[in-house]
């Protein structure tokens, strides 16, 4: 049951070709009834992400692979030349454990993030929906899903800070323990701080407020994070209640004076204030670090904490491969086992059929009015003699051949113990 992964991702490919190669979200669902629509690709699954995009196939044969690779290019309308040096295929085992490692964030940009687990899982939906998942890849996606949720249980993957953003909201937690009677004000509305602002919801900060020089930008990652906006001129008025504030600008100048910040400390009777400066040029005034009550940290203190939980998540990536390892060789056990099913259903069928034919004998001999004690002697002695008979004989052949090895695998087959055995 050949099984492939093939893809392009930000370690193979610039983000010209990546983006060339990319699947709209509301096209998902036809592209992979498209591609199953092809007679020896019997199951399909698409992620695609800015950093990958990548198909996870079960087919008829691995050469069916180069099926999918023109597949792959004729849907993107591009020739061979422009995408074959970027491509990656994984067979098989090298494909369970590449998905595996890619669901724990391990081929990631960010080593250990979380959010590649969620895009996995909304492919899964996607493909399901669009029922080009069947028994194999459901089991491979529901194995994927577990390993992933047992890696960031058993090792701190994910835990470590590993950006600015994280860094800044680590350092918060480590500072004001009760995070929903908290308060944070974010400065700016740009990646960082969108990142900054997740991090604070996910932890259950109390509340957000989030200012912003173009006030209707700041209101749209206000509304996911349960925020408000202001505009910048606003901060003045809100410090106050802020107990973290973190500050990204593009600003050629400070937006915090000191004097602004003596004010809201007066004010809040001069409760401790974390405040981050990620921007540079800088945004808090750094005189401002001098006042009782302020902590104030800029990026380069933040770089500190950041390679600390890079050594962190290397170290527990160690751990994860290891996981991953036994996994995927779990997986491939199961994955070979089912080559085994048609021959178990075939014997069960026939050891079925054996004692459906004996049992109306015995129920004759009943009508008859045999004693049951003698028709169950004679069903048991019949039983055993039926179904133990073919599998005698080619013992015996095996031993009157030289065959020995399959007189070995039958004592493994049927259980036998050793001590019995006379060749």
């Amino acid at each position: 049951m050949p099984l492939i992964a093939l893809g392009i991702n930000h370690k193979t490919a610039p983000v010209k070709i990546r983006e060339k190669v990319s699947f709209a979200p509301e096209r998902l669902e036809g592209a992979l009834q498209e591609l199953t629509a092809h007679s020896n690709v019997n199951e399909a699954a698409i992620l695609s992400t800015c950093n990958r995009t990548e198909l996870v196939c079960h087919t008829d044969k691995q050469e069916d692979s180069a099926v999918i690779v023109d597949w792959f290019r004729h849907y993107h309308k591009l020739d061979a030349e422009e995408v074959a040096p970027f491509i990656y295929l994984h067979p098989e085992q090298r494909a369970v454990h590449h998905i595996l490692r890619v669901a724990c964030g391990l081929d990631s940009l960010i080593l250990g993030e979380p959010q590649i687990l969620g895009q996995i899982k909304n492919a899964y939906r996607t493909a399901v929906n669009a029922g080009t998942v069947g028994s194999l890849l459901g089991k491979l996606f529901q194995y994927t899903f577990s390993v992933a949720k047992q890696i960031r249980s058993d090792t701190a993957i994910g835990s470590s800070p590993v950006s600015v953003a994280f860094a800044a909201v680590s350092l918060a937690k480590q500072i004001f323990s009760d995070f929903p009677k908290h308060t944070a004000l974010l400065v700016g509305a740009g990646e960082t701080i969108e990142l900054a602002a997740r991090h604070l919801h996910e932890n259950g900060i109390g509340r957000i407020i989030i200012a912003n020089r173009t006030v209707e930008k700041a209101h749209v990652l206000a509304q996911e994070v349960n925020g408000y906006a202001i505009a910048l001129p606003e901060i003045s008025a809100h410090l106050a209640e802020a107990d973290i504030v973190i500050s990204s600008t593009a600003s050629p100048l400070p937006i915090l004076g000191k004097g602004a910040i003596e004010r809201a400390m007066k004010s809040r009777k001069h409760l401790p204030m974390l405040m981050v400066d990620i921007a540079v040029p800088r945004d808090i005034e750094p005189e401002a670090g001098d006042l009782d009550d302020i902590y104030l940290y800029t990026v380069d203190d933040l770089q500190e904490i950041i390679e600390e939980g890079l050594k962190t998540r290397k170290e527990a990536a160690n751990q994860a491969e290891e996981i991953i390892d036994t996994e995927v060789s779990h997986f491939m056990g199961w994955l070979r086992s089912l080559q085994a099913v048609g021959t178990i259903r075939e014997y069960r069928q026939e050891a079925e059929q054996t004692r459906d034919t004996e049992l109306v004998k015995a129920r004759r001999m009943l009508a008859r009015g045999e004693s049951p004690e003698n028709v169950l002697q004679w069903l048991a002695h019949g039983l055993t003699n039926k179904l133990i008979h073919a599998p005698s004989a080619q013992m015996r052949q095996a031993g009157y051949d030289g065959r020995f090895e399959l007189l070995e695998a039958a004592r493994v087959l049927f259980n036998l113990n050793d001590s019995n055995s006379n060749h």
